[in-house]
């Protein structure tokens, strides 16, 4: 009962909003698929719209997954993410090679890169004393910039990936 009347409402805001032609993904889509019953939230397209990442507790943590809009499944992402920290905010380069994204551990946020062709994410805020968020990523994957609260309020960070 709860579902159809969710589901009414749902189509009732697409009625009201059919001027943005939005795109509804069934929140249905059975396991292995874009959303699940969990929070699936920051969702980042690659530059070629072929990815899709976003953050999701679908297993009772929180990590990063990565959906192939051609495809039509997840992607695995070896090594990205980590049952001690959480992984959140993902941003992609054009090709969806590198993927940057905010780890959390032991209370210290982290901007990280992570490059699927070798499996291996790289920390690129070690330096940085305060917090941060947001990273994104240029389209050739070689800077990611992103919001640091490094200087007592948010500013603007870049970091060149080929130093």
């Amino acid at each position: 009962m709860t579902l159809i009347l969710v589901e009414r409402l749902v189509i009732g805001l697409l009625l009201l909003n059919g001027c943005n032609h939005p795109l509804l993904i069934n929140p249905q889509i059975p396991s292995g698929g874009l959303n699940s019953q969990s929070p699936e939230e920051y969702p980042a397209y690659s530059g070629d719209g072929r990815y899709l990442a976003f953050a999701s507790d679908r297993n009772g943590h929180r990590d990063i997954y990565l959906y192939d809009l051609q495809t039509k499944g997840l992607v695995s992402l070896p090594n990205l993410n980590r049952r001690d920290s959480s992984q959140d905010q993902p941003a992609l380069s054009t090709d969806g090679r590198y993927l940057a994204y905010v780890s959390t551990e032991r209370g210290r946020t982290d901007i990280m890169v992570y490059d699927r062709q070798s499996q291996r994410s790289k920390l690129l805020s070690a330096n940085i004393k305060g917090s941060v968020r947001q990273p994104t990523i240029s389209g050739d994957g070689e800077k990611v910039a992103f919001q640091t609260s490094q200087l007592g309020q948010w500013n603007i960070a870049i970091i060149e990936l080929r130093q």
